[in-house]
């Protein structure tokens, strides 16, 4: 079913001006996009919410890799460990398979992944420098931004965006945050074939950080 949207916000929890456009306590679940996790190429770009919504195919792909991009420079900037930024990808790739970026704010919901991606990998991130950083990086352009999230009603206005931001994640994921990540496999597999050259390593490792990029892990 469609994304149902209210003139009511504050019914929801959702502050005025909010990125999030659903009703939290609806179970957000598309009619062709089931419980399951994985789907065909095919599921994913024709029953996709934001083509719905009149975004191409081309333009989604772009605001996916824009959101991965930016959990990598986030993850950096917060020393989290490459798990902790991979796991962030996976929760913004499957809020987005069951939401549509014509509707949601595609960098704070990222900010919200990483967030609780920390939490889930046992790797927590205070949240005050999950919302300096990511205030920062997404205002890189403007000299102000800095100085801006520092005063006490902007940061309050933003930690109170992630805080609920946090609940609309967490109802689309349906509080699943099972994740199977490719590293330790492919560890294993360059081990038992005893692959040396470490070139073809990186060129392995490079192309699993690449499908992240390209929403392989929601693909069967």
């Amino acid at each position: 079913m469609d994304i149902m949207q209210t003139s009511d916000s504050s019914q929801y929890g959702v502050v005025e001006n909010s990125p999030y456009r659903f009703p939290y306590n609806k179970r957000v679940e598309d009619g062709n996009l089931g419980a399951s996790w994985y789907f065909s190429r095919k599921e994913i770009e024709e029953n996709s919410l934001s083509r719905r919504d009149g975004i191409s195919l081309k333009k989604e792909s772009f605001l996916r890799k824009s959101y991965c991009t930016f959990l990598q420079d986030l993850g950096v900037r917060l020393q989290v460990p490459p798990v902790t930024i991979a796991t962030a990808i996976v929760f913004c790739h499957r809020f987005f398979l069951r939401q549509s970026h014509a509707k949601n704010d595609r960098l704070t919901v990222a900010t919200v992944c990483m967030f609780l991606a920390g939490k889930v990998e046992e790797t927590p991130i205070p949240l005050k420098d999950v919302i300096l950083i990511s205030y920062e990086i997404i205002h890189k352009k403007d000299p102000g931004a800095v100085a801006r999230i520092k005063q006490k009603e902007v940061y309050e206005q933003q930690k109170k965006l992630i805080l609920i931001g946090e609940r609309a994640v967490l109802v689309t994921l349906d509080f699943d945050f099972n994740v199977h990540h490719p590293y330790k496999p492919l560890v294993e597999a360059i081990k038992k074939l005893k692959i040396a050259q470490k070139e073809l390593a990186q060129v392995a490792w490079s192309f699993v950080n690449d499908g992240w990029r390209e929403g392989l892990v929601a693909r069967f």
